[in-house]
């Protein structure tokens, strides 16, 4: 048998492709694929693929249709994909549920019931957090608090906590939407408020590394973390209710600000490359870069731009190639990183959310067509668009994924299932 490196990079995307295109996937839990989506924006949370040999153009009805389930109750939680699996959550008769379903064909593999269905406060009810995948477990969050953690192959529980019980939580007034973190050992959310604004757990068996109380005790917004460096110290950013905010990992200290983005309804992950933190809310506020310095061992955030015209909901942004794509105030948009100046701006593409694979983007209106855009910065080039067979009517908010060249398009209790790999 071949064992060489070539070789194995070619038999696993063969089989992931093949497999996952032909029926039911025999991938053992804790094996993920190359290609998998195991988390809320993909591997590295960049909400950029790293899959090639993806279709260029859509015909006129749009990709292949695999398959489509009605069964997952309501919600916008995003899936994610993992070792032949798709994760997602939903409420269900009055109940909140995790559930698997079998990547080849949709089918129902488990569902675990998290909690009663809770109140919102905001209207919109069901859940929002992208199960969060590791080898043979999962980590997902309910609207209410309930963190669990689950074995991916049958759902049965291995611990749960309740943030907003167990740790005063404060979450803003349509529940928790984050997606955990994992940091090697650790498993990081966000409860808010005065007791654990921020809190790091140990991933096996959920006691408590650190919890931080940041000054002002402000609720946990809606954006999920992410892990950046800044000149040699490892940090966690996250976009809490009051703004942007630089931990240090070690110990959860808090290192920096940047609240101008800020409209306290903050959803979409912060961007950051080479020193430069990107944020960006709605409700009138915009987006802007602030750069982070250190002196002495103190950090600072200095504004370097700011843009009202930069509003961007909770559909997200990609930086590629040293260029910003995503929603600008109810346009797809396109501006340099470096200087926030606007390369261009299309309405027709509209309010949405944003992946990207191979030099495309995948870009989802929230009425619900979806878009096949160039990654081009001089100019909008559409290579296709489709509407789902069909739509519940209401906001079209789960990202679109790409996994195993496959798009994955939820709405509601809605889950389909697209070929878009190229023959």
């Amino acid at each position: 048998m071949r064992t060489d490196a070539k070789w194995t990079t070619f038999a696993m995307a063969f089989g992931i492709y093949f497999g996952s295109t032909f029926g039911a996937i025999a991938t053992e839990p804790g094996k993920a694929g190359l290609f998998d989506w195991p988390q809320w924006q993909g591997p590295d949370r960049s909400a950029i693929s790293r899959e090639t040999g993806l279709l260029k153009s859509w015909p006129k009805e749009g990709p292949t249709e695999l398959w489509h389930i009605k069964t997952l109750g309501a919600g916008y939680s995003t899936p994610t994909i993992a070792a032949g699996r798709i994760f997602t959550m939903g409420n269900r008769d009055g109940a909140e549920y995790v559930i698997a379903l079998n990547e080849g064909d949709g089918k129902e593999l488990w569902a675990y019931k998290t909690g009663p269905q809770r109140e919102n406060h905001g209207g919109y009810p069901g859940p929002r957090c992208s199960p969060t995948v590791e080898g043979d477990v999962l980590y997902a969050l309910g609207l209410g608090g309930d963190l669990v953690c689950l074995k991916v192959n049958n759902g049965e529980p291995v611990w749960k906590i309740d943030i907003q019980k167990d740790f005063a939580g404060s979450p803003g007034n349509w529940g928790y939407a984050e997606s955990p973190l994992i940091d090697g050992a650790r498993l990081l959310v966000s409860p808010g408020g005065n007791k654990a604004t921020v809190l790091c757990l140990k991933k096996k068996d959920g006691t408590v590394e650190w919890a931080k109380a940041l000054a002002g005790g402000e609720a946990a917004a809606y954006a999920s973390m992410s892990k950046i460096e800044v000149e040699g110290v490892p940090q966690y950013i996250q976009f809490l209710s009051g703004g942007v905010v630089g931990l240090d990992a070690k110990d959860g200290q808090f290192l920096w600000r940047y609240s101008a983005p800020s409209a306290g309804i903050n959803c979409s992950t912060p961007i950051f490359k080479d020193g430069i933190v990107y944020a960006a809310a709605a409700y009138g506020k915009g987006g802007g870069a602030a750069k982070i310095t250190k002196t002495g061992d103190k950090f600072q955030a200095t504004e370097v731009y700011f843009n009202k015209r930069n509003e961007n909901h909770h559909g997200g942004l990609v930086l590629i190639d040293g260029f910003l794509y995503g929603e600008g105030s109810g346009n797809l948009s396109c501006l340099d990183f470096a200087t926030g100046k606007e390369a261009w701006r299309e309405r027709k593409a509209g309010k949405g959310s944003i992946t990207a694979a191979e030099g495309m983007l995948y870009y989802r209106n929230e009425s619900g067509p979806i878009h096949l855009v160039e990654v081009n910065k001089s100019v909008y080039v559409e290579k296709g668009r489709f509407e789902p067979t069909a739509k519940t009517g209401l906001p079209a908010w789960p990202h679109p994924v790409i996994a195993n060249g496959k798009l994955y398009i939820r709405d509601q209790e809605n889950l389909f299932c697209y070929d878009v790999k190229a023959k």
